[in-house]
């Protein structure tokens, strides 16, 4: 027994050594990159999936036409698998704070036993230049940060990287790899749309054939119900939203207004299942509680629009976004046109949709774009301006039947998650 116990601690012991060996490896690598490549780093806690973890702070061009300009400090995360592992690469489209938790792991760097960089966008979380310069928040400008934190990563990894993102942050991997074909060697987009406008009409033809229609018209009478009896309601969200210190820049009846809109797109988008819809109108709390927990009293407030400023930036001028088609409620409702977004813009700044941008990755996922893997949910409305690989061979294209903005690799039906998995072996040169 002695003997094995002695056994047992020599072997603790020389896993303790290669871990520290390795991490040390790493963090020689990253101190000696950090000064001739303008970076900061320090170690965080990790779980027993990496060996090490760290955030790093890299100064950014604010605008990469100009890179002897302004600079910005950029966050990324590192999680450190293994040296000869390959590396998932996470093109966040919003704030990356949850990067930082011990135990996150990407669902492609548990598939692919990866390393795992997330990054964070810039003018999000704590990427964000000060003072604001709303001009330099551009699709090209973003495509460039994550252009220049790949090239710096490639000489600590040198095996294949794959990008990744969720929603706004899978439009961003796809921007990334039209500006950069060449930074990594497969995309894998998670509900991604690909707008060509700030009123995308293609959302209003989904919503008006997405799921059962006897589902679709329960939503569109709850809708007409909140806004032909806007008396029975208005004064009790205007309570609720006093009690919880919402302020709404167009006034409580038009954000009363914009919140029942927004019903039937958050509906489909995260849920699709019309045996939650309450039936009895005569509840009007029970009714308004069901809109708040689906379409949300607070987005549109000012600390809502506040957290994601940016991103209705970057909506309004360059990568789309969609509208309310009011149609079916012009007997009860104040707005004259259909509502889009413009009132999210930050105060001051006027913009202008620019359509180009998305015209030409439309053309580049189309014709040229190869290894690409797009995932979609038949019901979730950003499905209705997916990206369409229509004459490329080596990208793929997976839609979920049934599936919502929460559709994932792990939740597809087998077969449809053999497609992807046989695709990324493929490309990746994965053997058995």
């Amino acid at each position: 027994m002695k003997i094995l116990r002695l056994s047992i601690q020599i072997v603790v012991v020389l896993f303790t050594l290669i871990s520290v060996s390795v991490a040390q490896q790493l963090a020689e690598r990253l101190e000696d990159l950090s000064e001739k490549h303008g970076f900061t780093y320090e170690a965080l806690v990790t779980d027993t999936f990496f060996t090490e973890k760290y955030a790093v702070y890299i100064d950014q061009p604010l605008d990469h036409s100009k890179p002897d300009g302004a600079q910005f400090k950029q966050r990324f995360f590192i999680s450190h698998k293994g040296f000869k592992a390959p590396s998932v690469f996470i093109t966040e489209g919003y704030g990356a704070q949850y990067g930082k938790h011990p135990s996150y792991i990407n669902e492609l760097t548990d598939i692919l036993d990866a390393n795992q960089i997330c990054v964070e966008h810039r003018f999000f979380g704590e990427s964000v230049p000060k003072p604001l310069d709303w001009e330099q928040l551009t699709v090209y400008n973003a495509a460039s940060d994550h252009h220049r934190i790949v090239s710096l990563m490639k000489l600590i990894y040198k095996e294949k990287f794959v990008n990744t993102g969720i929603s706004k942050g899978g439009q961003t991997a796809i921007y990334h790899r039209y500006f950069y074909p060449n930074d990594v060697d497969v995309t894998v987009g998670y509900v991604c749309p690909l707008n060509f406008s700030s009123e995308d009409p293609r959302v209003y033809r989904f919503l008006e054939r997405v799921g059962d229609e006897d589902c679709r018209q329960s939503i569109m009478d709850m809708q007409k119900d909140f806004l032909s009896n806007k008396k029975l309601y208005l004064p009790l969200f205007d309570s609720i939203c006093d009690q919880r210190q919402l302020v709404f820049s167009m006034g409580v009846e038009k954000a009363f207004e914009l919140t029942v809109l927004e019903l039937s797109f958050a509906f489909w988008q995260w849920s699709g299942d019309c045996s939650t819809v309450p039936e009895d109108s005569s509840n009007t709390l029970d009714r308004l509680l069901y809109l708040d927990k689906v379409a949300g009293f607070d987005w549109i407030s000012e600390t809502g629009i506040a957290k994601f400023e940016p991103f209705f930036y970057q909506a309004m001028r360059e990568i789309g976004f969609y509208g309310y088609d009011i149609s079916a409620f012009r007997p009860w409702i104040s707005y004259d046109d259909n509502p889009t977004f413009e009132f999210t813009l930050p105060e001051g700044v006027e913009v202008t949709f620019e359509p180009e941008l998305m015209q030409k990755v439309d053309y580049f996922v189309r014709h040229e774009a190869e290894q690409m893997i797009y995932i979609y949910g038949e019901i979730d409305p950003w499905s209705s301006t997916a990206v369409e690989p229509t004459y490329q061979k080596r990208s793929l294209k997976i839609v979920k039947p049934g599936g919502n903005h929460a559709t994932r690799i792990s939740n597809l039906p087998k077969d449809q998650q053999d497609q992807v998995l046989s695709s990324l072996k493929l490309w990746l040169e994965i053997n058995d």
